[in-house]
């Protein structure tokens, strides 16, 4: 008789509150210079091409700018940007509604974003994380890369 129902111990274990670890996860996502940024990075870099990075004047601040092709590389998180993988597809179990949310957000901005550099001339590629794990970089992408703009 003393124990507590089954449903008040699930909603305190469900609290909407973060705990101390889930804060400390978050503080630890980076923005910029990700593991899979410095990846395309480095098989640039191999190629030849040369870049810049995190260019501020442009919308939506592409990862990458190769200006020589007239090309900018954004690099997403599968997670964050809604990748139709299995990293992507997946909602965290608490708070769903704002993560769905969040993610659709963050997808509207990058349709937004590639439609605005497009209209300035821009070719528009996009290196997904689980992609580019088990891909490297698209050999199309690399020879627009290195052969400079198709005019």
């Amino acid at each position: 008789m003393g124990k507590a129902p089954r449903n008040q111990s699930v909603a305190r274990a469900v609290s909407p509150r973060p705990s101390a670890q889930r804060s400390e996860t978050m503080r630890a996502v980076k923005s910029r210079d990700t593991g899979p940024e410095l990846r395309v990075a480095e098989l640039l870099r191999s190629a030849g091409v040369r870049y810049r990075r995190d260019v501020a004047r442009l919308p939506g601040r592409p990862d990458f700018v190769i200006a020589s092709a007239k090309t900018v590389v954004f690099v997403h998180g599968c997670f964050w940007h809604g990748h139709h993988c299995p990293r992507g597809a997946r909602v965290p179990k608490q708070n769903r509604k704002y993560w769905q949310e969040k993610v659709a957000r963050n997808r509207r901005r990058d349709r937004r974003v590639a439609r605005q550099l497009r209209a300035e001339g821009y070719s528009v590629w996009t290196v997904w994380e689980c992609r580019l794990k088990h891909e490297g970089l698209s050999k199309r992408l690399l020879t627009r890369l290195v052969a400079g703009p198709a005019n």
